[in-house]
């Protein structure tokens, strides 16, 4: 069993990313920038947004978070987006989810230049990643498919399970395993809360993308030997510790791991891919203002 180490392979990639923006300062060019906003006071979204600043740094960007309170009306969001949209210095630009209930996230997503949606949620880049267009793909899935193609996992042919029909994840997954391409060439089955025999058709699975947002709700017995295993999952459950709490996946990993041919961790496995997936994509962006 191999373990797919997210925050290995996703150092190796700020890295690569460093260089090419030292190159592009010392050719007496601005920085990749990066404009994040976020709406109202939600913790997590300021971790998530604290985090991107931190990578950015790391890497050489450029970023600016732009913070409005939730009181915020939807023209006044979507004013301060088409600002950015025009602001030739800004390359990337995201809208920091959920927003408060008053404003449409449908809204919000269409309001973005398509060529600045560095996150991949616009239809147009949805489109163009469903008919094989060069497109702005999804953190996560885009993340998942840079690790598997690191390691070198074999996917053409192979029968692949994705748990979970999201926008964000399980759908773009779906169709990235299915294109002409590597990582890519599956049979994909896609299971979701209403699916039913999961457990029969996981087991036929030679790759597994967990994507429920269900703490371990994959076990053993619901996958074959030699199987690989992404988990995208992740969740505080309680525990006896000095935290009072521990994160798990939607992997139950002690069982799966036993059987499982790679899997990634959790902590350590999907998430630094999402993360420098984001940092991708800001500098393609970058490419595509600039040029």
């Amino acid at each position: 069993m191999i373990i797919l180490d997210g925050k290995k392979i996703s150092m190796e990639i700020k890295k690569e990313i460093s260089e090419t923006v030292k190159a592009i300062v010392a050719a007496g060019k601005p920085a990749p920038h990066l404009a994040a906003i976020l709406v109202g006071n939600d913790g997590a979204s300021e971790t998530y947004v604290g985090h991107k600043e931190k990578d950015c740094r790391e890497v050489g960007f450029r970023s600016t978070v732009l913070r409005f309170p939730d009181s915020i009306s939807q023209e006044e969001l979507l004013s301060e987006i088409v600002r950015l949209n025009s602001d030739g210095e800004v390359t990337g630009l995201i809208v920091q989810l959920p927003l408060p209930k008053h404003i449409s996230e449908r809204a919000v997503i269409e309001a973005i230049n398509p060529d600045k949606d560095v996150d991949g949620f616009h239809p147009a880049n949805v489109g163009r990643m469903v008919t094989g267009f060069p497109a702005f793909v999804s953190a996560t899935p885009d993340g998942i498919i840079e690790l598997m193609k690191r390691y070198g996992i074999e996917t053409a042919g192979k029968n692949c399970v994705v748990l979970g029909r999201s926008n964000i994840v399980g759908r773009p997954m779906a169709n990235l395993l299915s294109r002409k391409a590597y990582p890519g060439d599956c049979t994909v089955t896609v299971c979701h809360s209403r699916s039913r025999n999961i457990g029969e058709i996981c087991a036929g699975a030679d790759i597994i993308v967990a994507a429920l947002g269900v703490p371990e709700f994959l076990t053993g017995d619901m996958v074959k030997e030699g199987a690989v295993v992404i988990d995208v999952g992740i969740t505080r459950v309680k525990a006896d510790n000095r935290n009072g709490f521990r994160l798990v996946g939607d992997v139950k990993f002690d069982e799966v791991s036993a059987k499982a041919s790679f899997i990634t961790p959790v902590p350590g496995g999907v998430g630094p891919m999402t993360r420098v997936a984001l940092l991708k994509n800001t500098l393609k962006a970058y490419y595509l203002i600039k040029n």
